[in-house]
């Protein structure tokens, strides 16, 4: 192994022992888990099964041709893997039915649907095509799944689809989640089955007085553009109601619930119904119903928040009809218990550190399984603790990151367990203290010299009270303080800096490293994990503590001698890109380069959902959002500054980094500009991804004064 990374290792995906299995499940029944991870060590995923009594692993599913590749998706499944951050290919999804009476599993691929039903090999459902959000029926016998815009049902075991719906226009579909659903709110569904198998709850989404916006293809022979209707802050939203209809068909019933803000949790409850939780459009209220398949709503109870209401994804109806979930009513995320008429609560964790989510219920000890942060912000552990309250129990021991699945009665776990000097390894506990079932070890790849683990760090906030958490990664012992480069994020619902492998291998800072450049990460006040408190330091304003506590942190490695102050660099994407251009403008002589990835550059470009629950709108708030712009600070841009923004970025669209352009030819100024004709949001294409890796490091190193080539 080279001593040394180069520009082929810097976009080869996946990263050095990044390829552990994904989307680790229990196969209901069986004495097996099932998982996603490529045959060949690249991007693309099969499905697998593997035996736990025996060690063996067997092939399910693989992808099909039009999988494989990013240009052969289709617009539709596109758009799905950016708002969920999908980055593999082929099998990306699959689904077990959860009470059939034998394994019944769905594998959604490239707009069609392939099934399997006991031992039986996977097959495809004929027929179909362009298929959207296909789910899976909880006894396995159907799949309901919508097709332009309108919803359906198919039996598995063959026959014609059932329509469901028959309204679907051009504004107009159901089924789908809308844009800031999927995008901000965490929503990727908008089908929902009862428990039962007997109705369906879904979305309808009229998006008709959102108006469109065209994304051109600048670079494509012929010319073509695509369409989005895209809430621009302080703008009307889609119109979204919630409806009820027989899985055999039949005439749908609304349901009895008014949504004046956003649909944004719908749990199935073990009596037929659904639980359903409305948000305010400011975000500072979850109103929360019981709703039947009649249509009829009980309101349960109501959650405010201040600053905001970060929503769970952990709400859960028990056997009993009880509630269980996570909440932040006591300032950090905690588990608490429901009665089924939501009125009686018992709180089963509490204090100064956060549960990240539920992994299960252990019937049999009526306990909670859990991971989160109790021993440290920075490292995640499986933990349980009673349904009656108490303390917690630590179960994970290794040091570091735990990501745990575990099976439907809570007594065996799947554990994904990484830390700074360890790349991923998977393996199967069970409660009752079996020995451990390797399904994973680290592959060769990450048993590599050219890698180094960073430094974890205890800095100071800029209001010189506030412990903030950083990682350096230190080059080799130079004859005076080395030059530093700043990679930031800096945005809510962000934490970079952890003990788990995908620190380490971060590969832009480990190159620089090896040039005898330092690259520091810091999570600044705004960021998650720490509680509403250290969240809260963002409300109503964007650009202020964030960009305080970057400068802080550099200026304290100053100080200690870790950092050259006259050769400080900074480089960030989309919130970080944002970031960037703030420091360069606030803190000129302090930043002499920069990059800058898709930046926004003025908030009330951004979407409803993310911005006004931070910034609330320009009409409440218009100092909030002229403060947090970069537009009228373009003219404090002195320094070396590169952006780079992909052209069919529908997320944080181009239009941002053109009005900046526009702003500074007023002021007479000028920047380095890298556009990306066939991007969107973040590079995929390996041309793309070296292009920009290859201008970024030169771009640093020339700037900073560092002589290193880039190949």
């Amino acid at each position: 192994m080279s001593d040394q990374l180069t520009l082929d290792d810097l976009v080869r995906r996946p990263l050095p022992g990044m390829d552990a299995p994904g989307r680790i499940e229990f196969i209901p029944g069986q004495d097996a888990i099932s998982y996603l991870q490529s045959a060949d060590g690249s991007l693309v995923r099969s499905l697998w099964r593997h035996d736990l009594a025996t060690g063996e692993r067997r092939l399910l599913a693989g992808p099909v041709a039009e999988a494989q590749h990013e240009e052969t998706l289709s617009l539709d499944e596109e758009l799905r893997r950016q708002r969920q951050r999908t980055v593999e290919l082929g099998v990306t999804d699959y689904q077990w039915a959860s009470r059939a009476e034998r394994p019944t599993l769905l594998v959604p691929l490239a707009g069609r649907l392939f099934v399997a039903s006991g031992d039986e090999p996977v097959r495809e459902i004929p027929g179909l095509t362009g298929v959207q959000a296909a789910r899976l029926s909880p006894d396995g016998r159907r799949i309901a799944h919508v097709v332009a815009g309108d919803g359906w049902v198919v039996p598995l075991e063959g026959g014609s689809p059932t329509r469901l719906t028959d309204d679907a226009e051009d504004g107009v579909f159901s089924g789908l989640p809308e844009f800031v659903a999927a995008e901000e709110l965490d929503r990727p569904d908008g089908l929902w089955w009862s428990e039962d198998g007997a109705f369906l709850a879904y979305a309808r989404v009229d998006e008709r007085d959102v108006p469109p916006f065209v994304i051109p293809h600048w670079g494509a022979d012929p010319a073509e553009s695509e369409v989005h209707r895209y809430p621009f802050a302080g703008h009307e939203n889609a119109r979204v109601s919630l409806h009820l209809v027989p899985a055999a068909g039949g005439t749908p019933t609304a349901a009895g619930i008014e949504i004046d803000g956003y649909l944004a949790r719908v749990v199935a409850r073990p009596d037929g119904g659904w639980l359903v939780a409305v948000l305010s459009r400011d975000q500072r209220s979850l109103r929360w119903s019981a709703v039947s398949p009649d249509g009829a709503a009980d309101e349960l109870w109501v959650e405010t928040a201040e600053p905001w209401l970060n929503l769970d994804a952990d709400t859960r109806v028990l056997a009993d009809g009880s509630i269980l979930r996570t909440t932040e009513a006591t300032g950090f995320r905690h588990l608490e218990l429901r009665s089924s008429d939501g009125g009686q609560v018992i709180r089963l964790t509490q204090g100064e550190w956060q549960v990240a989510a539920v992994v299960e219920i252990d019937a049999r000890a009526n306990e909670v399984l859990f991971v989160g942060s109790r021993d440290g912000v920075r490292e995640q552990h499986l933990y349980s603790v009673s349904l009656a309250g108490g303390e917690p129990t630590r179960i994970t021991q290794e040091p570091g990151w735990h990501d745990v699945t575990a099976s439907a009665d809570g007594r065996r776990w799947a554990d994904t367990w990484s830390s700074l000097d360890h790349a991923p390894r998977v393996s199967v506990r069970d409660r009752d203290g079996g020995r451990p079932i390797a399904i994973h070890e680290p592959s060769a790849d990450a048993d590599r010299s050219d890698l180094a683990a960073p430094e974890l760090l205890e800095l100071t906030a800029a209001d010189g009270i506030t412990a903030l958490h950083g990682a350096l990664y230190r080059p080799d012992p130079t004859w005076g303080p080395p030059p530093l480069v700043v990679s930031v994020y800096g945005g809510p619902h962000s934490q970079r800096v952890r003990n788990a492998w995908s620190l380490t291998v971060e590969l832009r800072p480990q190159w620089l490293r090896q040039r005898g450049i330092g690259v520091l990460i810091v999570d600044n006040r705004g960021t998650y994990g720490r509680g509403l408190d250290f969240e809260a330091a963002l409300a109503h304003r964007f650009g202020g503590v964030e960009v305080d506590d970057q400068v802080g942190a550099v200026r304290e490695l100053v100080r200690r001698g870790d950092a050259d102050p006259e050769r400080i660099g900074l480089f960030g994407w989309s919130y970080g890109g944002y970031m960037t251009l703030l420091c360069m403008a606030r803190e000129p002589d302090l930043f002499k380069a920069g990059v800058a990835g898709a930046p926004v550059v003025d908030w009330d470009g951004y979407d409803t959902a993310y911005t006004e629950r931070y910034l609330g709108t320009p009409e409440t708030n218009p100092d909030g959002y002229r403060d947090g712009s970069i537009l009228p600070r373009a003219g404090d841009l002195r320094g070396n500054l590169l952006i780079v923004h992909g052209l069919l970025d529908e997320n944080v669209h181009f239009r941002h980094t053109a009005r900046l352009l526009a702003k500074l030819a007023e002021v007479g100024a000028s920047l380095d500009l890298l556009l990306l004709a066939g991007e969107r949001h973040g590079p995929r294409g390996q041309s793309a991804l070296k292009l920009v890796e290859r201008r970024t490091l030169e771009f640093l190193c020339r700037h900073l004064g560092v002589d290193a080539s880039v190949s």
